[in-house]
C-alpha cells in the first residue's frame, strides 16, 4: 500500500504506526533520514522550547530537531505540532497566530482537549501547503485536568483525535514551490 504522509520523530509507541498509510520516523527508524517528498506531520522534541524548558533535562543536539523538522515542512508542505507560546517560532521565523509567513506557512491555534487530552493543552500548528483544514472539534469550556500533575508519558502523548486529525491536514498538504 502507497504511503501518503510522513510522520517525523513520532513517539515509539505512536498510534501513528496503526494508520496504513502513515510511513512513520520515530526514534529507532531516525527522522532525520527522511529524504521522501510525502507531506509531513512532525513532533519534534518540545521539552528544550517551551514554557516549562527550565526544567527540561533535554540532551544536547535536540533543539536542532524542530528546526531540521521546520524546514522539512516548508519543503514538503505538511504540518508541525508543538506547545503554544514555543520558542521555536521567534528561532526558526515562523508566523505568529493568524498570520502567514513566505513560505505560505500560517500558525494555526488548537487546544488538544478537543481532540480528548484531559487537561487544557494549548499547541501551535505550523502548516504549509494547506487550501482547506478538517473541521475542528472546538469545545466550550476547560476540562478538569491539569497538565502539571500528569506525568511525562501522559502529558507528551498525542490523543488519537488529533493523530488523525493532524494527518488529514498533513495529507491534503501540497508544497507549490
Amino acid at each position: 500500500m502507497m504511503k501518503t504522509v510522513a510522520v517525523l520523530f513520532a513517539h515509539r509507541r505512536s498510534h501513528y504506526k496503526a494508520f496504513d498509510l502513515a510511513d512513520v520516523y520515530d526514534e529507532e527508524r531516525d527522522a532525520l533520514t527522511y529524504r521522501g517528498d510525502l507531506p509531513v506531520v512532525a513532533h519534534p522534541p518540545c521539552r528544550a522550547w517551551g514554557r516549562y524548558r527550565h526544567l527540561s533535562k533535554h540532551e544536547a543536539g535536540e533543539t536542532d530537531l524542530a528546526i531540521i523538522a521546520v524546514q522539512q515542512v516548508r519543503r514538503c508542505g505538511g504540518v508541525l505540532e508543538h506547545p503554544a507560546y514555543s520558542r521555536l517560532w521567534s528561532t526558526a521565523g515562523l508566523p505568529p497566530p493568524g498570520h502567514r509567513d513566505a513560505f505560505g506557512g500560517m500558525t494555526y491555534v488548537i487546544n488538544q482537549s478537543w481532540f480528548g487530552h484531559r487537561a487544557p493543552k494549548l499547541t501551535w500548528l505550523y502548516i504549509v501547503g494547506a487550501h482547506a483544514l478538517p473541521v475542528v472539534p472546538f469545545e466550550l469550556g476547560i476540562p478538569p485536568g491539569r497538565i502539571e500533575s500528569m506525568g511525562s508519558a501522559e502529558r507528551e502523548k498525542t490523543p488519537v483525535e488529533l493523530a488523525k486529525w493532524l494527518f488529514d491536514v498533513a495529507a491534503n498538504c501540497r508544497r507549490t514551490a
